[in-house]
């Protein structure tokens, strides 16, 4: 992999680690309880509890891309981005620039 697209990869991790971010302050803010003295009615209620357990999974699956990411960004430091944990080829640039945060090529995975 050059320079340019390993500098390329690394933008991207940042973008996406910036967006990944603010959703995770979004999703957070949603998923905060709801208070009892809340006056909706008892079938709103039960759609913001569904609500909430969406909201809840969707925060959950962010924290685990945003850990991704981190690890890929330490990759990078480490001169390790674009090398299969696996079998120690080359990870294809389009693979990483899809998935920024995969550790394996394409035949490991």
């Amino acid at each position: 992999m050059t320079e340019k697209e390993k500098n390329e990869i690394k933008k991207i991790i940042d973008d996406q680690l910036l967006s990944i971010s603010d959703e995770i302050d979004e999703l957070t803010e949603l998923t905060k309880p709801i208070a009892l003295d809340n006056s909706i009615g008892r079938l709103s209620r039960m759609d913001a509890i569904n609500n909430k357990a969406i909201n809840e999974k969707a925060l959950r699956d962010k924290k685990q891309t945003l850990q991704k990411l981190t690890r890929a960004l330490d990759r990078y430091n480490e001169d390790k981005l674009g090398t299969c944990l696996k079998c120690g080829g080359d990870i294809p640039f389009g693979r990483l620039k899809f998935m920024p945060y995969t550790t394996r090529c394409v035949k490991c995975a």
